[in-house]
C-alpha cells in the first residue's frame, strides 16, 4: 500500500514543532540566566525551578514529536501513536495547535490510515 501523502505533511509539522520547542529552550537560557545574557539579574531559587520544569518540558515535547515524525515516515505504528500523543499535547497551545492537534488526530484514527500502518507492520 502506498504511503499516504498528508504523512509527510504531518510528519514535517512533527520535525517543526520539535525545533520550536528547542528555540523556546534557547531563549529560556538565553534571556534568564545570568553569565549566559547580559539583561538577567541572578535569579532566585523558585524561579531557577519553574524554568527548569519547563525546559524539561519542552525537551520532551521535542523528543516525542521528533521520534513520532521518523515513525511516521517510516510507517512504523509506534510513531503514529507518538505523534497521536503529541497531538494531545498540542491541544493546550491555543489557538493553532488545538486546531492542528485536533486534525491530525481525526486523520490518524481514519480507516485508510490505521489500514496503512496496520499492512506496513506486516
Amino acid at each position: 500500500m502506498k504511503r499516504p501523502d498528508l504523512l509527510i505533511v504531518i510528519g514535517i509539522w512533527e520535525f517543526l514543532s520539535a525545533l520550536g520547542s528547542l528555540i523556546g529552550v534557547v531563549a529560556i537560557l538565553i534571556f534568564a540566566f545570568p553569565g549566559i545574557s547580559p539583561y538577567a539579574g541572578p535569579p532566585d531559587p523558585g524561579t531557577i525551578f519553574g524554568l527548569g520544569i519547563a525546559i524539561l518540558f519542552l525537551l520532551g515535547g521535542a523528543g516525542i514529536a521528533v521520534a513520532g515524525g521518523i515513525g511516521l515516515i517510516l510507517g512504523q505504528e509506534w510513531g503514529r501513536i507518538l505523534t497521536m500523543v503529541h497531538s494531545v499535547l498540542s491541544l493546550f497551545a491555543i489557538p493553532c495547535g488545538t486546531v492542528i492537534g485536533i486534525l491530525v488526530l481525526i486523520y490518524l484514527m481514519k480507516p485508510e490510515t490505521r489500514e496503512y500502518f496496520e499492512r506496513s507492520r506486516e
